[in-house]
Protein backbone atom coordinates (compact mmCIF):
# COMPACT_ATOMS: atom_id res chain seq x y z
CA UNK A 1 0.00 0.00 0.00
CA UNK A 2 1.31 3.33 -0.84
CA UNK A 3 1.84 6.15 1.31
CA UNK A 4 -1.00 8.38 0.52
CA UNK A 5 -3.43 5.68 0.42
CA UNK A 6 -1.89 4.62 4.39
CA UNK A 7 -2.72 7.96 4.89
CA UNK A 8 -6.21 8.05 3.50
CA UNK A 9 -7.26 5.05 5.50
CA UNK A 10 -5.68 5.32 8.84
CA UNK A 11 -8.36 6.26 11.25
CA UNK A 12 -9.08 9.97 12.33
CA UNK A 13 -8.26 10.57 15.46
CA UNK A 14 -10.72 13.81 16.63
CA UNK A 15 -8.03 15.97 18.89
CA UNK A 16 -11.21 17.36 21.42
CA UNK A 17 -12.37 14.01 22.05
CA UNK A 18 -8.61 12.32 22.39
CA UNK A 19 -8.03 14.96 25.25
CA UNK A 20 -10.99 14.37 26.53
CA UNK A 21 -10.31 10.46 26.89
CA UNK A 22 -7.04 11.18 28.05
CA UNK A 23 -8.42 13.38 31.27
CA UNK A 24 -10.13 9.56 31.70
CA UNK A 25 -6.53 9.07 33.02
CA UNK A 26 -6.30 10.55 37.07
CA UNK A 27 -2.52 12.05 37.64
CA UNK A 28 -0.77 14.10 39.74
CA UNK A 29 0.32 17.56 39.59
CA UNK A 30 3.49 18.82 39.67
CA UNK A 31 5.70 21.84 39.23
CA UNK A 32 8.37 21.25 37.59
CA UNK A 33 11.35 24.04 37.91
CA UNK A 34 15.04 25.34 37.14
CA UNK A 35 16.97 27.75 36.25
CA UNK A 36 17.60 30.78 33.79
CA UNK A 37 21.26 31.15 32.15
CA UNK A 38 21.02 34.53 34.50
CA UNK A 39 20.28 32.14 37.63
CA UNK A 40 16.50 33.66 37.91
CA UNK A 41 13.81 30.54 39.10
CA UNK A 42 11.89 29.36 36.54
CA UNK A 43 8.59 26.84 36.40
CA UNK A 44 5.45 25.49 35.45
CA UNK A 45 2.38 23.12 36.29
CA UNK A 46 2.46 20.15 34.47
CA UNK A 47 0.54 17.04 34.95
CA UNK A 48 2.95 14.53 32.59
CA UNK A 49 5.47 13.36 34.81
CA UNK A 50 6.27 9.84 35.61
CA UNK A 51 8.47 7.48 36.33
CA UNK A 52 10.75 5.77 33.77
CA UNK A 53 13.60 3.63 35.71
CA UNK A 54 14.57 2.61 38.94
CA UNK A 55 18.36 1.55 38.15
CA UNK A 56 19.35 4.36 37.28
CA UNK A 57 16.69 6.32 38.79
CA UNK A 58 15.22 8.15 36.07
CA UNK A 59 11.86 10.36 35.42
CA UNK A 60 10.29 12.05 33.00
CA UNK A 61 8.06 15.28 31.92
CA UNK A 62 6.74 16.30 28.79
CA UNK A 63 6.97 19.98 27.33
CA UNK A 64 4.79 22.19 24.93
CA UNK A 65 7.12 22.98 22.01
CA UNK A 66 4.63 25.91 22.56
CA UNK A 67 5.33 26.89 25.73
CA UNK A 68 7.63 30.02 26.66
CA UNK A 69 9.60 27.93 29.50
CA UNK A 70 10.81 25.47 26.53
CA UNK A 71 13.77 27.03 25.55
CA UNK A 72 15.23 27.72 29.20
CA UNK A 73 14.51 23.98 29.89
CA UNK A 74 16.11 23.17 26.47
CA UNK A 75 19.47 25.02 27.82
CA UNK A 76 19.36 23.75 31.74
CA UNK A 77 21.13 20.79 32.89
CA UNK A 78 18.94 20.31 35.86
CA UNK A 79 15.71 20.26 36.89
CA UNK A 80 13.38 19.78 39.96
CA UNK A 81 9.90 18.26 39.87
CA UNK A 82 7.78 19.35 43.45
CA UNK A 83 4.97 17.10 43.98
CA UNK A 84 1.89 19.10 45.25
CA UNK A 85 0.25 18.62 47.71
CA UNK A 86 -3.96 18.99 48.08
CA UNK A 87 -3.84 21.87 49.35
CA UNK A 88 -1.50 23.46 47.50
CA UNK A 89 -4.23 23.73 44.26
CA UNK A 90 -3.37 27.20 44.38
CA UNK A 91 0.07 27.10 43.55
CA UNK A 92 -1.09 24.93 40.52
CA UNK A 93 -3.08 27.44 38.77
CA UNK A 94 -0.36 30.02 39.91
CA UNK A 95 2.29 27.90 37.54
CA UNK A 96 0.06 27.01 35.23
CA UNK A 97 -0.54 30.51 34.28
CA UNK A 98 -0.09 32.71 31.28
CA UNK A 99 -0.42 36.42 32.97
CA UNK A 100 1.74 35.74 36.04
CA UNK A 101 4.65 37.14 35.04
CA UNK A 102 6.98 36.38 38.23
CA UNK A 103 5.41 33.13 39.61
CA UNK A 104 7.27 32.81 42.08
CA UNK A 105 6.80 36.22 43.96
CA UNK A 106 5.51 35.48 47.26
CA UNK A 107 6.54 31.71 46.73
CA UNK A 108 7.94 29.42 49.74
CA UNK A 109 10.69 27.53 48.53
CA UNK A 110 14.69 27.33 48.86
CA UNK A 111 17.23 25.72 46.49
CA UNK A 112 18.42 22.23 46.61
CA UNK A 113 21.78 20.54 46.86
CA UNK A 114 22.16 20.90 42.86
CA UNK A 115 20.48 24.69 43.49
CA UNK A 116 16.81 23.87 41.77
CA UNK A 117 14.11 25.45 43.45
CA UNK A 118 12.73 23.57 45.39
CA UNK A 119 8.92 24.76 46.30
CA UNK A 120 8.15 24.57 50.28
CA UNK A 121 5.36 21.57 51.55
CA UNK A 122 5.29 19.91 48.53
CA UNK A 123 4.98 16.06 49.00
CA UNK A 124 7.88 15.02 47.42
CA UNK A 125 10.81 16.13 45.68
CA UNK A 126 13.46 15.47 43.12
CA UNK A 127 16.34 17.20 42.01
CA UNK A 128 17.74 15.76 38.60
CA UNK A 129 20.46 15.98 36.13
CA UNK A 130 19.14 15.83 32.41
CA UNK A 131 19.40 12.04 31.18
CA UNK A 132 18.11 12.67 27.93
CA UNK A 133 15.90 14.90 25.52
CA UNK A 134 13.69 13.85 22.75
CA UNK A 135 11.31 15.43 20.36
CA UNK A 136 7.77 13.84 20.23
CA UNK A 137 5.25 15.59 17.85
CA UNK A 138 4.37 18.63 19.60
CA UNK A 139 6.07 17.99 22.99
CA UNK A 140 9.33 17.62 23.79
CA UNK A 141 10.23 14.92 26.63
CA UNK A 142 13.13 15.27 29.01
CA UNK A 143 14.33 12.65 30.99
CA UNK A 144 15.52 13.19 34.48
CA UNK A 145 18.46 11.17 36.17
CA UNK A 146 17.31 11.79 40.04
CA UNK A 147 20.60 12.75 42.13
CA UNK A 148 18.76 14.20 45.52
CA UNK A 149 14.98 13.29 46.67
CA UNK A 150 12.90 14.48 49.83
CA UNK A 151 9.46 13.70 51.21
CA UNK A 152 7.28 16.53 52.41
CA UNK A 153 4.87 16.44 55.29
CA UNK A 154 1.60 16.62 53.36
CA UNK A 155 -0.75 13.25 53.40
CA UNK A 156 -2.48 14.02 50.36
CA UNK A 157 -1.98 14.43 46.37
CA UNK A 158 -3.27 17.40 44.03
CA UNK A 159 -5.29 14.98 41.73
CA UNK A 160 -6.24 16.20 38.27
CA UNK A 161 -8.87 14.03 36.53
CA UNK A 162 -11.48 14.66 33.69
CA UNK A 163 -9.98 18.50 33.16
CA UNK A 164 -10.99 19.63 36.91
CA UNK A 165 -9.00 18.98 40.62
CA UNK A 166 -10.94 15.43 42.01
CA UNK A 167 -10.99 17.85 45.80
CA UNK A 168 -14.10 19.78 44.98
CA UNK A 169 -16.12 16.58 42.86
CA UNK A 170 -14.62 14.20 46.18
CA UNK A 171 -16.20 16.84 48.59
CA UNK A 172 -19.45 16.87 46.94
CA UNK A 173 -19.75 13.32 46.53
CA UNK A 174 -19.35 12.74 50.49
CA UNK A 175 -21.50 15.27 50.95
CA UNK A 176 -24.05 13.43 48.64
CA UNK A 177 -23.60 10.56 50.26
CA UNK A 178 -23.82 11.88 53.60
CA UNK A 179 -27.05 13.49 52.89
CA UNK A 180 -25.62 17.05 53.39
CA UNK A 181 -26.16 18.48 50.17
CA UNK A 182 -29.90 19.81 49.82
CA UNK A 183 -32.18 18.93 47.10
CA UNK A 184 -33.09 22.83 46.55
CA UNK A 185 -29.14 23.84 46.33
CA UNK A 186 -28.73 20.81 43.84
CA UNK A 187 -31.62 21.74 41.43
CA UNK A 188 -30.34 25.29 41.83
CA UNK A 189 -27.14 24.71 40.73
CA UNK A 190 -28.39 22.58 38.09
CA UNK A 191 -30.89 25.12 36.50
CA UNK A 192 -27.89 28.13 36.67
CA UNK A 193 -25.55 25.86 35.33
CA UNK A 194 -27.25 23.85 32.81
CA UNK A 195 -29.72 26.58 31.73
CA UNK A 196 -26.70 29.14 30.75
CA UNK A 197 -24.78 25.63 28.59
CA UNK A 198 -28.25 25.69 26.69
CA UNK A 199 -27.95 29.55 25.93
CA UNK A 200 -24.68 29.41 24.47
CA UNK A 201 -25.67 26.05 23.05
CA UNK A 202 -28.28 27.37 20.99
CA UNK A 203 -25.82 30.29 19.95
CA UNK A 204 -22.95 27.97 19.28
CA UNK A 205 -23.61 24.48 18.69
CA UNK A 206 -23.44 22.68 15.23
CA UNK A 207 -25.91 19.81 13.91
CA UNK A 208 -23.57 17.28 15.24
CA UNK A 209 -23.69 18.47 18.55
CA UNK A 210 -27.80 18.84 18.50
CA UNK A 211 -27.94 15.45 17.19
CA UNK A 212 -26.11 13.94 20.45
CA UNK A 213 -28.55 15.75 22.40
CA UNK A 214 -31.50 14.35 20.39
CA UNK A 215 -29.24 10.84 20.44
CA UNK A 216 -28.86 11.00 23.97
CA UNK A 217 -33.04 11.66 24.66
CA UNK A 218 -33.60 8.71 21.66
CA UNK A 219 -31.40 6.57 24.61
CA UNK A 220 -33.47 7.04 27.60
CA UNK A 221 -36.25 6.52 26.05
CA UNK A 222 -35.56 3.63 24.21
CA UNK A 223 -34.57 1.62 27.83
CA UNK A 224 -36.78 -1.14 28.65
CA UNK A 225 -38.51 -1.24 31.36
CA UNK A 226 -35.99 -3.79 33.18
CA UNK A 227 -33.47 -1.62 32.42
CA UNK A 228 -30.45 -1.90 35.06
CA UNK A 229 -29.87 1.22 37.26
CA UNK A 230 -26.09 1.50 35.97
CA UNK A 231 -27.65 1.91 32.07
CA UNK A 232 -30.28 4.19 33.30
CA UNK A 233 -27.85 6.49 35.30
CA UNK A 234 -25.49 6.58 32.15
CA UNK A 235 -28.57 7.22 30.04
CA UNK A 236 -29.10 10.76 32.19
CA UNK A 237 -25.21 11.22 32.20
CA UNK A 238 -25.34 11.36 28.76
CA UNK A 239 -27.76 13.70 27.98
CA UNK A 240 -26.02 16.33 30.29
CA UNK A 241 -23.22 15.75 28.67
CA UNK A 242 -24.28 16.45 25.46
CA UNK A 243 -25.73 19.79 26.81
CA UNK A 244 -22.34 20.49 28.11
CA UNK A 245 -20.46 19.90 25.17
CA UNK A 246 -22.64 22.12 22.54
CA UNK A 247 -22.11 24.86 25.08
CA UNK A 248 -18.38 25.63 24.21
CA UNK A 249 -17.06 26.90 27.19
CA UNK A 250 -14.80 24.90 28.68
CA UNK A 251 -14.80 26.15 32.22
CA UNK A 252 -18.54 25.44 32.38
CA UNK A 253 -17.90 22.23 30.97
CA UNK A 254 -15.58 21.32 33.56
CA UNK A 255 -17.88 22.47 36.53
CA UNK A 256 -20.87 20.58 34.60
CA UNK A 257 -18.20 17.38 34.76
CA UNK A 258 -18.26 18.01 37.94
CA UNK A 259 -22.38 18.67 38.49
CA UNK A 260 -22.52 15.27 36.46
CA UNK A 261 -20.62 13.23 39.33
CA UNK A 262 -22.93 14.58 41.74
CA UNK A 263 -25.93 13.48 39.41
CA UNK A 264 -24.10 9.84 39.13
CA UNK A 265 -24.12 9.58 43.14
CA UNK A 266 -27.37 10.92 43.97
CA UNK A 267 -28.62 8.59 41.70
CA UNK A 268 -26.70 5.62 43.45
CA UNK A 269 -27.49 6.65 46.49
CA UNK A 270 -30.69 9.19 47.49
CA UNK A 271 -32.64 9.01 44.28
CA UNK A 272 -34.88 6.03 43.20
CA UNK A 273 -34.20 5.48 39.75
CA UNK A 274 -37.27 4.24 37.63
CA UNK A 275 -38.61 4.18 34.34
CA UNK A 276 -39.89 7.95 34.19
CA UNK A 277 -42.21 8.00 30.76
CA UNK A 278 -43.86 11.13 31.73
CA UNK A 279 -40.20 12.88 31.71
CA UNK A 280 -39.92 11.63 28.01
CA UNK A 281 -42.07 15.15 26.73
CA UNK A 282 -39.53 17.40 29.11
CA UNK A 283 -36.40 16.39 27.56
CA UNK A 284 -37.72 16.14 24.17
CA UNK A 285 -38.70 19.93 24.56
CA UNK A 286 -35.18 20.55 25.31
CA UNK A 287 -34.10 19.03 22.16
CA UNK A 288 -36.73 20.60 20.43
CA UNK A 289 -35.91 23.75 22.12
CA UNK A 290 -32.24 23.57 21.13
CA UNK A 291 -32.86 22.36 17.47
CA UNK A 292 -35.02 25.85 16.69
CA UNK A 293 -32.28 27.96 18.76
CA UNK A 294 -35.36 28.99 21.29
CA UNK A 295 -33.10 29.24 24.38
CA UNK A 296 -36.07 30.38 26.41
CA UNK A 297 -38.32 27.20 25.43
CA UNK A 298 -35.33 24.93 26.07
CA UNK A 299 -34.54 26.14 29.59
CA UNK A 300 -38.11 26.54 30.43
CA UNK A 301 -38.34 22.65 29.38
CA UNK A 302 -35.35 22.33 31.97
CA UNK A 303 -36.64 23.81 34.96
CA UNK A 304 -39.73 21.77 34.23
CA UNK A 305 -37.81 18.40 34.08
CA UNK A 306 -35.76 19.14 37.36
CA UNK A 307 -38.77 20.54 38.63
CA UNK A 308 -40.75 16.80 37.84
CA UNK A 309 -37.47 14.81 38.76
CA UNK A 310 -37.77 16.15 42.45
CA UNK A 311 -41.62 14.87 42.74
CA UNK A 312 -40.66 11.31 41.75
Amino acid sequence: MSEVAEERTRPVVEPALFRQLLGCFPTGVAVITTRTPDGRPAGLTCNSFSSVSLEPPLVLFSLRNASRLRDTFLGAESFAINILAERQDALSGRFASSKIEDKFEGVGWQPGLLGMPLIDDCLASFECSVFARHEAGDHTVFIGEVRHMAAGGGDHALVFYKGAYMMLAESLRKLVVQGQLGDADVDEAYRTLYGTLLRLACERADDAELAAVEDAVDAIEAHPGDASRQDRIESASRFFRAIAAAGHNQALMLMAQTMTGVLRERMTHVLPVRARPDLFPLRRNVARGLRRRDADAAVAALDELIAQLRKG
